[in-house]
């Protein structure tokens, strides 16, 4: 199910943005003009469908402070809506700040907390829209498999998606069929490479086709790329950026360690040793070369800490990566987004800031 277009609205700095989206998608701009903020919009339609949303607008900072801040019209709610095409379906989810109950002596506490206020999904064929799911408030209907209206059967928890909520899946396929789309939507936005990072440290060790968002296991991840994934790709993106060094992982006691073999040293290095760069890049190329690829894999700012050498690699790994994922990548680095669009023939996207919201520019023209 390829994400082919987003629209966004009343998000941060984003008060309305439409946006079409190919194989690979480089967002551009500079710092403040709103990329970050595409990029967790993205990220909220995963957490709708894991069961998560809550949890993750209040590590935003909650509702409140999500909420488009710029001047909007008085008498109509302030919502954020995030809308999707998933090849022939469209989902949308709207949320809010939870209102005062009537007649309460006092209003909640939880006031970091989404109200979701209305969730749509909709099929498309032959140039009709038809409605699958329609939630408003704490109802809602869905279309079962015979194509019937199904009236919700329990009053659906207002801080989260109708999808999390689904008892019998299998009796909703279409809806069904998003939920584990975008819960197996993949994002890497922050690899710790302090001293007290976990991947500089040994960690247990599992088959690991699939990195953990912060590469606590990065060890274990490159170790299953050499066993059940491209050993050459892996070997490669190692040469391409760190031209004749060789990494090596290894075990004991159950636990994995990794050391970079560098030409000209008689030892080699452990990753408490790796520069911030070098070991960030490492992460990426374990997220790039999983062997579980996902159906989409964002990337926010993963040319942090990157020597200016190293982008050239990374791009390269990035448009291969889009021959098994759709991708997303956000970025400070124009240097970056040309690598990509050299290799890929996708124009970046551009953004700007004006009278604070996030606008959208291609090839220097306004959208």
């Amino acid at each position: 199910m390829p994400l082919t277009r987003l629209d966004i609205a009343g998000y941060r700095s984003v008060r309305q943005l439409h946006l079409e989206l190919g194989p690979v998608t480089v967002v551009v701009g500079p710092n403040g003009s709103g990329k970050t903020n595409l990029y967790r919009a993205l990220y909220l339609l995963a957490a709708a469908a894991d069961g998560r949303l809550a949890r993750t607008l209040a590590e935003e900072g909650g509702t409140p402070s999500v909420l488009w801040a710029g001047p909007r019209d008085p008498k109509k709610p302030a919502r954020v809506r995030v809308t999707v095409d998933l090849d022939d379906l469209t989902y949308e989810l709207q949320c809010g700040v939870v209102p005062s109950a009537p007649g309460e002596p006092r209003p909640t506490m939880f006031t970091l907390d989404p109200e979701v206020k209305e969730e749509h999904l909709w099929a498309h064929s032959g140039g009709r829209r038809l409605v699958l799911m329609e939630r408003k408030d704490r109802t809602a209907f869905i279309r079962d498999a015979d194509g019937k209206r199904i009236t919700f059967p329990t009053e659906l928890w207002g801080a989260e998606s109708v999808m999390d909520q689904l008892s019998e899946p299998h009796r909703f396929p279409r809806l069904s069929e998003v939920q584990r789309t975008l819960s197996a939507w993949r994002f890497y936005h922050h690899f710790r490479t302090d001293p007290d990072a976990l991947p500089r440290h040994p960690q247990v060790g599992v088959r690991t086709p699939v990195l953990a968002s912060d590469g606590r296991d990065l060890a274990a991840a490159l170790q299953t790329i050499w066993e059940i994934g491209d050993e050459r790709a892996l070997e490669q993106g190692i040469d391409d950026a760190f031209p004749g060094a060789k990494l090596e992982v290894r075990a004991e006691d159950g636990r994995f360690s990794l050391f970079l073999h560098m030409p000209g040293l008689s030892r080699p290095m452990a990753a408490a040793e790796l520069s911030d760069g070098t070991l960030r890049y490492l992460c990426l190329l374990a997220a790039l070369l999983s062997p579980r690829p996902p159906p989409f894999l964002a990337l926010n700012e993963p040319e942090t800490s990157l020597h200016p050498d190293l982008l050239e690699p990374l791009g390269r790994l990035i448009v291969r990566a889009s021959e098994y994922s759709q991708v997303w990548v956000t970025t400070h680095a124009e240097p970056l987004a040309r690598v990509i669009s050299d290799h890929s023939g996708n124009a970046p996207v551009h953004l700007e800031k004006q009278q604070g919201a996030t606008t959208v520019k291609r090839d220097g023209s306004g959208e």
